[in-house]
């Protein structure tokens, strides 16, 4: 184990954690909120210029994902706030 593993094994044996309330609600609403980022049920159509598609489609076999999926999790990303500009 490293030290930080360690550090969270003693503040376990420790009785420092505690259980969450209703363990299975929260369970249930997290279990949903992944399914629901991963249903893809609508489609759309968008035009993009030769060039973008050709650099997203290189960065995706960069990053060894399929490129409509590097658009996807971008798109994700964005509405959620986690894109942070340059």
């Amino acid at each position: 184990m490293d030290k930080y593993e360690k550090e969270i094994l003693d503040s376990f044996e420790k009785g420092e954690w505690l259980p969450t309330e209703d363990i299975l609600r929260r369970k249930k609403a997290l279990s949903e909120s992944a399914r629901n980022t991963f249903l893809k049920n609508k489609r759309i159509n968008i035009r993009l210029s030769e060039k973008v598609i050709n650099e997203i489609k290189a960065k995706s076999l960069e990053e060894g994902i399929p490129y409509q999926t590097l658009i996807a999790s971008v798109l994700h990303k964005y509405v959620k706030g986690c894109l942070v500009e340059k």
